[in-house]
């Protein structure tokens, strides 16, 4: 299938990395959080601390120092939280729209792009993002936004609407569970075209039948970061 224009400019961009730059490309390695990978039935995935070791566990088999994957990866991780949970199948809401990025606690974040704030919020709901900042973009005649869930309170200390981002400025610290919708410490980054009016907050997650609209709306964030 062929790549929208859009979907062109963000594979054309040379975006900084999300994360340090001391981590190197043989530091990551692919995370499968599907309900199709079978090492998961015997992980309890609604605890954070059974699904933190078993992600850590990942990460030191491959000896890595981060694990990332999960666009569009169908989950069974929210079904502990009634903010995702519906018993009918096609409106529950369990197929991930944005990249995790997993790595502990306190890490730094950078912007990939030139930008702005566009809004923040500390979004509480159990199992939702915690402290998150949404970024606003004009690059190449697009407008289109970038999304950092999960991070630490601090990171939203002293921030302000409008504020101008350069491309490689630190822009927030990940959280702990605590503060992070009750997760394993990752980031969770989502690029996002029309933010529907959304403030500090998009869905990060889709149910199957809005799927066709969000994934067109969402569209892989790997495009731009090359993994």
């Amino acid at each position: 299938m062929a790549l929208s224009d859009f979907e062109e400019l963000l594979k054309s961009l040379q975006p900084h990395s999300l994360l340090p730059e001391s981590l190197s490309r043989t530091d990551f390695t692919p995370l499968n959080l599907s309900v199709d990978n079978q090492e998961l039935k015997s992980v309890d995935v609604g605890s954070v601390e059974e699904l933190q070791k078993y992600v850590w566990q990942v990460m030191k088999l491959q000896n890595a120092k981060v694990a990332y994957g999960g666009y569009l990866e169908k989950r069974g991780i929210y079904r502990r939280s009634d903010y995702f949970n519906q018993e009918d199948p096609e409106t529950e809401r369990n197929i991930h729209l944005g990249l995790d990025l997993w790595i502990k606690a306190g890490t730094p974040v950078f912007s990939p792009l030139e930008g702005h704030i566009h809004s923040f919020k500390n979004n509480t709901n159990y199992g939702d993002y915690g402290p998150c900042i949404i970024l606003e973009h004009h690059l190449n005649g697009f407008k289109f936004y970038t999304l950092y869930g999960h991070l630490s309170l601090e990171s939203l200390i002293d921030k302000e609407v409008g504020t101008k981002i350069q491309s490689g400025e630190q822009i927030a610290t990940l959280g702990i569970p605590e503060v992070n919708g009750n997760y394993p410490p990752h980031l969770h980054f989502q690029i996002i075209k029309d933010l529907q009016d959304y403030y500090g907050d998009y869905p990060g997650v889709s149910n199957k039948i809005n799927l066709e609209f969000y994934s067109e709306n969402c569209p892989d964030p790997n495009l731009l970061l090359g993994i």
